[in-house]
């Protein structure tokens, strides 16, 4: 089974209420606006429903961009609110949501370490996003930050593409790329800026920026 292809570009933009600085609907238009393709929506504390119709609004505000809307959680929610795909965590049933979702959903896993990140089985999974790559105020106490050595390494381990998480700026998208990472991760700064249109616009650029020469 071929894996879906990942967004171009592969930023993927995971969201955090708490941390919006306007509705998410709002940022996630701006995001779009800016050039983001790919979101994922990371609102757990909300109850089913909820996050149902939270998905099916930011799926109508990324069409237009041609952008997927995944949804971190459990495969079965993921398919009962119309998501392009499912992010799971480390101990998610990649092949379950597999056989649930189907061929062209992009399924994604969170993983931890070397172990996890070798078990990722192509087909199965389509990326894996490990973190934090270094210190984040979105989620301040996880660690230690990976740095470019451990992403490096997890990056060598992986037989999907993997995507850098926790602490992504313009800044040190660069080094992040030299590692080997596929992509990248971002949450709490696109959320919290003012302009989260102008933040993704960096980032991309940073990215396109990095691309290895040849």
């Amino acid at each position: 089974m071929a894996p879906a292809r990942l967004p171009d570009p592969p930023v993927l933009l995971i969201t955090d209420r708490s941390q919006a600085r306007a509705p998410l609907g709002e940022v996630v238009a701006a995001a779009c606006a800016g050039g983001v393709r790919w979101i994922s929506l990371r609102e757990k504390d909300l109850g089913e429903a909820e996050q149902k119709d939270l998905l099916a609004d930011l799926k109508k505000t990324a069409a237009p961009f041609g952008a997927r809307v995944l949804l971190h959680g459990s495969a079965e929610l993921a398919m009962a609110a119309g998501a392009d795909g499912v992010h799971l965590p480390a101990n998610g049933d990649a092949a379950a949501a597999r056989a649930l979702l189907g061929p062209e959903a992009l399924i994604g896993q969170s993983v931890h370490g070397p172990d996890e990140a070798a078990r990722a089985v192509p087909g199965m999974v389509d990326y894996v996003v490990a973190g934090p790559a270094f210190l984040t105020q979105s989620k301040p106490g996880y660690g230690p930050a990976l740095e470019p050595a451990g992403l490096a390494r997890l990056a060598g381990l992986c037989k999907v593409p993997l995507l850098a998480l926790g602490g992504i700026e313009p800044s040190n998208v660069a080094v992040c790329r030299s590692a080997g990472v596929a992509g990248i991760a971002v949450m709490g700064g696109v959320m919290r800026a003012s302009r989260p249109d102008e933040e993704a616009r960096r980032l991309l650029a940073a990215w396109a920026g990095a691309a290895p020469a040849g």
